[in-house]
């Protein structure tokens, strides 16, 4: 594995050829934000290259997508964004796995999977690292290239307000804006952070009803069965977003969401309110993520789960 800086990473991309974009299952802005913007810097270069992603992209983020049809085209070069884990490939991984040439990231439990990585840990998100690198290759951005940009930092910082939000992570988007001062961000920010589906109310509802206090109050584990969703009509698409319910309530430091996939398999997400690092958490686990921002897929019972979780979050506390 080759590690790689801002202007090594800028002159590989210049001169890649027929690239396969790789973005995590379950896209959110920042994965979405990166492997399309990707796609139109690409385009602008004359260099044929499509996203894919094992999940479909959710329906409030269709305007980051392009317009131009998707090509079908076997790849000379295959780049992975936002993706720390192979295993985050979903379906592809099958197909991809020991093959990513490049993977461009910000995830400080990043597996280093990929012939090349282009690793800032101390980054907001994976936008921000491909802002720099788009500066450093020159091409000039476009309407479609600063949404994703603005998307996924935004995202990413829960509106500029986790403590991930860097200095650079305002003056990359303040110079978005002036830019491209006829985007309508608030709109952006209002259909990101604001707006939710009747089903996501509903899936908010039965979360917040099923919230467990433990550790005097300082963990809230929230639980969503496949049994709970089918018996109160929500569905998976309706449970974006909502990680961050655990932390809501005055006191709580770390909030666990569990989420049932598949019958016995929980996908774990983990936000913490202060000092705790959930990212080292989830690696015991088999997962990672960010500090204050991570999370893993454990099996077995419901009871079982619980108490592993339980066990590992409190001795961080």
């Amino acid at each position: 594995m080759t590690r790689m800086n801002i202007e090594e990473t800028a002159e590989y991309l210049k001169n890649c050829r027929d690239v396969h974009i790789l973005i995590h299952r379950s896209p959110d802005g920042d994965c979405i934000g990166s492997g399309y913007s990707l796609q139109a810097v690409l385009r602008q270069l004359g260099i044929r290259s499509r996203v894919l992603c094992s999940d479909p992209i959710p329906p409030r983020f269709g305007y980051l997508l392009s317009d131009e049809e998707e090509e079908h085209f076997e790849p000379q070069c295959v780049i992975a964004v936002d993706v720390a884990d192979e295993k985050l490939f979903g379906t592809l991984e099958e197909t991809y796995a020991g093959k990513v040439d490049l993977c461009i990231d910000h995830h400080i439990s990043n597996l280093q999977y990929a012939d090349r990585l282009m690793l800032e840990g101390d980054a907001s998100a994976a936008c921000e690292v491909l802002y720099k690198v788009y500066r450093a290759m020159g091409v000039p951005f476009t309407r479609q290239i600063a949404m994703c940009l603005y998307t996924g930092m935004a995202t990413d910082t829960g509106c500029f307000k986790y403590s991930n939000t860097t200095p650079e992570t305002h003056i990359f988007t303040a110079q978005i804006m002036r830019e491209f001062p006829d985007i309508r961000y608030d709109l952006i920010n209002r259909e990101m952070f604001t707006v939710k589906s009747r089903g996501q109310l509903a899936a908010e509802t039965v979360m917040l009803q099923n919230m467990e206090y433990f550790a005097e109050g300082r963990i809230t584990i929230i639980w969503a069965t496949l049994d709970l969703c089918r018996a109160n009509g929500v569905d998976e698409k309706d449970m974006e977003g909502l990680t961050s319910l655990g932390l809501q309530p005055e006191g709580v430091e770390v909030g666990i969401t569990v989420r049932e996939r598949e019958p016995g398999e929980y996908k774990i997400s983990m936000r913490s309110a202060r000092d705790v690092n959930v990212s080292a958490i989830c690696q015991v686990f088999g997962g990672g993520g960010h500090v204050k921002a991570a999370g893993c897929t454990l099996c077995g019972t419901i009871e079982s789960v619980r108490v592993q979780l339980l066990s590992a979050v409190e001795a961080a506390l």
